[in-house]
């Protein structure tokens, strides 16, 4: 990653950190002001999500540190541990606030004080929220980064949050104003339930798909389709491919494959095929580390059977892959090349 690209992610860090500082600080003022049941489970999130921020600070800046005799693929996987550790919290805060919500609709309590506070309070919440996700997420978008789409969507989360609440607080007022109180009594707890339903069902989406790819999950479908156009880009490069492995570690994706390739072609023209396609790969799928190996054919193809020549030996006249193949230890059978993400370099083994 380059500096610039980790500017712009710290840069998202920080607008978070500030925006639930503001967050927190509005929703607790209103909280001792209008004594909601509803403001303090959205006082609740914003409390996890000012944590969820510290943490992804820590998060995105030990992400970038480079692979290590002890992380040899580095430390993406920071980034799927800071969604799963953000999904598990809110759900946690889901089921709290519901039940609480049920025992004040079961036993009403004081009712809520100064509605009109409590609404101004959450249409500013409602506002912050909806500009800090949209900035964020696009941010996330550009770096490719789970742990910064994850606190977008917490904050579009919030924001919907926060104009429950305020809807509600409408509702108050005008059921106080039509001379309901009683009725206007349950409000406050239902749309606690409300929030704690919309806190729950994407926290458990968000904490299911951080765990799958804690699991090694396969890149997206998308990157999976720009490796088999690469592969048809290079058809005439190779006579078969085998063994497609890909995975992901935060914003990173690893790539793997095996190259046949005719056994008379030359070490040279091996590498540069293998090469070639390595690279078309690390351009077409961002944030990638693709490694290609090589084998050589075993000749039961039509062209060995028939005894034609291969149309993929190239015609350089050099020492043939079969034969540098040989060279290798007991137990190998093929060799490979691995392109590392810009600025890191090439790795021959």
């Amino acid at each position: 990653m380059t500096p610039e690209e980790q500017k712009g992610m710290m840069l998202a860090v920080k607008v978070s950190l500030f925006s639930n500082v503001v967050l927190a600080s509005i929703k607790a003022v209103s909280f001792v002001l209008v004594n909601s049941l509803a403001v303090a489970a959205d006082l609740g999130i914003s409390f996890v999500a000012l944590g969820v921020s510290l943490f992804l600070y820590y998060a995105i800046k030990m992400s970038v540190k480079p692979a290590d005799t002890f992380h040899n693929y580095g430390y993406g996987k920071i980034e799927n541990v800071s969604e799963a550790v953000e999904g598990v919290i809110l759900i946690g805060l889901a089921m709290s606030m519901s039940f609480m919500a049920v025992l004040h609709l079961v036993h009403p309590s004081g009712a809520v004080r100064l509605p009109a506070v409590g609404l101004t309070a959450a249409g500013l919440a409602v506002a912050i929220n909806f500009w800090g996700s949209a900035f964020i997420l696009k941010l996330a978008k550009k770096y490719s980064s789970p742990a910064l789409r994850a606190e977008g969507l917490h904050f579009r989360l919030e924001g919907f949050i926060s104009l429950s609440v305020a809807l509600s607080f409408v509702l108050v007022i005008i059921l106080r104003g039509a001379g309901l109180g009683a009725v206007a009594g349950y409000v406050d707890p239902a749309a606690t339930l409300i929030v704690s339903v919309l806190i729950a069902v994407p926290s458990v989406r968000l904490l299911r798909e951080a765990f799958m790819k804690l699991l090694d999950a396969s890149i997206e479908e998308a990157g999976q389709m720009d490796i088999m156009k690469a592969l048809a880009r290079h058809f005439g490069d190779y006579c078969d491919f085998k063994n497609i492995r890909t995975r992901t570690a935060g914003r990173r994706q690893f790539v793997d494959l095996t190259l046949v390739l005719p056994a008379d072609q030359s070490v040279k023209a091996a590498h540069a095929s293998a090469a070639r396609l390595r690279q078309d790969l690390a351009d077409s799928i961002p944030e990638s580390e693709v490694t290609v190996h090589m084998e050589p054919c075993a000749r039961d193809c039509a062209y060995a059977a028939g005894e034609r020549e291969c149309p993929y030996v190239g015609t350089a006249d050099l020492q043939p892959l079969s034969s540098h193949l040989k060279t290798l230890p007991k137990g190998v059978s093929s060799c490979h090349l691995k392109i590392l993400p810009k600025n890191r370099g090439v790795d021959r083994s």
